[in-house]
Parts: structure tokens; C-alpha cells; sequence
């Protein structure tokens, strides 16, 4: 026998006997799974934890590759690894070697703090400008060096030349590391008088209280004297017959 769908209109059917009733929920469909709020592509925007850490250290390393910072830092970090390499033959000054390795161990610094996105979770360190000044000391460190190495022997041995060419080639690339730092200034107004504090307001004289004609303050009324004979006579009646009270 075929089942007999209920028609629009009709009362629906009854409970078997014996079921338990419907609850509140019954025509309710199941709740679907919570979806993830869409954050902006370009911003941080709500992203806490390691969904900020994750879009923290992509958009970090496509700015350090993509602007041309992380070439320019291993070409210079290349350059003074080569150099330490050529001067092992030869006998060299503490003071370059001092000089290579200090910069070197900058460098290494910076290229961990950029790839890791150490410099986004550090914001009171003005990173730009602490990495423009890092390149322009670089600079004058290995020029400084290079000098110093052609001027304080009087035989130059080949792999002595090479060492000290890398020495220039890595403080050139220093300064073109200086120009590409300025690409993160460019659009930026210096905010003057930060540090000068607002003006205080001037404080609002007083309005002068209204007098009457006769001279004296409004709030100030002068006494009736019929008031005041009035009230004598009182207390002088009290005293009466306080007196004839003891009599």
C-alpha cells in the first residue's frame, strides 16, 4: 500500500503511543561547523598566535627577497667569508681580522632577524634605521680596513690582493644595501613638535557677583530691624518668666 502523504491543511498525525514528545529542537536542522573569520591579505588584522607568526614570517621574508636586502647581505657576507679564506696564508693584522669577523657576526644578525620575523614582535627597535646605520659603519669599517691592510706591509703577496678586493666589493655592497634602506622612508612626513607639550587653556576670570543699588552684594541682604526688635522682645519675655518660674 502506498503511504498517505499528509495534505496542506490537515492536522498532523499523533504520536504513537508510548514515544516520548518532540522536543524544542526537533524541526531544526544541525548547526554548521564554524568557518574561520577571513582576514585581509595584507594586514595582520586579528590573526593571534601561530596564524600571526605564519603570515608574520611570509610577509616578512617577501619583503627582505623581494626588496633586494637579502641578496645584498649574503653577497657581502660571501665577500668577507672569501677574504678570511685568502688571508689563512699569510700573516695578517688582529685588527682585520677583528673588523671582518665583527661585521660578519652583524650581518648573520640581521639576515636571522629578517628570516624569522624577529623585528616584527620587537617594535620600540627602529629597524630600518638601525640597519641603514649598520651599512653606513659597514662601510667605513671595510674601506678603513682595506686601507689599513695595502698601507701596513710593503709586500703584497696575490691571495693578500684578492683578500683585500673582497674587503671593497663587500663594503660596496654595503652601500648599495644604504640605498635600498631608503625605499622604506620615501612617503614619510616627519612629525614635528612631538615632544612639546599642548598649550594650557587660560583659565576664565571670575564674573563679578551683582550688586544692587545700594551698593553691597546681592547675596548679602541686610537685616529688618523690625526682625530684629521682634526677636529681643521674645527672649526678653523668656527671661520673665524664667525669673518668676524660681520666685
Amino acid at each position: 500500500m502506498a503511504d498517505k502523504k499528509g495534505k496542506p491543511g490537515e492536522p498532523a498525525a499523533a504520536p504513537a503511543p508510548g514515544a516520548p514528545p518532540p522536543g524544542p529542537d526537533a524541526g531544526k536542522t544541525p548547526d554548521e561547523p564554524k568557518k574561520k573569520s577571513e582576514q585581509p591579505k595584507d594586514e595582520v588584522g586579528t590573526r593571534k598566535g601561530c596564524r600571526r607568526y605564519k603570515w608574520e614570517f611570509k610577509d616578512s621574508n617577501r619583503e627582505f627577497w623581494s626588496l633586494g636586502h637579502a641578496e645584498v647581505k649574503l653577497i657581502s657576507l660571501a665577500c668577507l667569508i672569501g677574504s678570511l679564506i685568502m688571508f689563512t696564508g699569510t700573516t695578517v693584522h688582529p685588527i682585520l681580522t677583528l673588523i671582518i669577523t665583527m661585521e660578519m657576526s652583524i650581518f648573520i644578525f640581521f639576515i636571522i632577524v629578517y628570516t624569522f620575523a624577529i623585528q616584527r614582535y620587537l617594535p620600540f627597535i627602529l629597524w630600518p634605521i638601525s640597519d641603514l646605520l649598520n651599512d653606513l659603519f659597514a662601510c667605513g669599517f671595510l674601506v678603513g680596513g682595506a686601507i689599513f691592510a695595502i698601507r701596513s706591509r710593503q709586500t703584497v703577496p696575490l691571495n693578500y690582493v684578492a683578500a683585500v678586493v673582497f674587503i671593497c666589493v663587500a663594503a660596496l655592497f654595503a652601500l648599495v644595501d644604504v640605498c635600498l634602506q631608503r625605499k622604506h622612508f620615501k612617503g614619510k612626513k616627519i612629525k614635528r613638535n612631538v615632544l612639546v607639550p599642548p598649550p594650557k587653556e587660560a583659565e576664565k576670570p571670575k564674573a563679578p557677583e551683582k550688586t544692587e543699588e545700594g551698593g553691597k552684594p546681592e547675596g548679602k541682604k541686610p537685616k529688618d530691624p523690625k526682625a530684629k526688635a521682634d526677636a529681643k522682645g521674645k527672649e526678653d519675655a523668656g527671661k520673665g518668666k524664667a525669673k518668676g518660674g524660681k520666685k
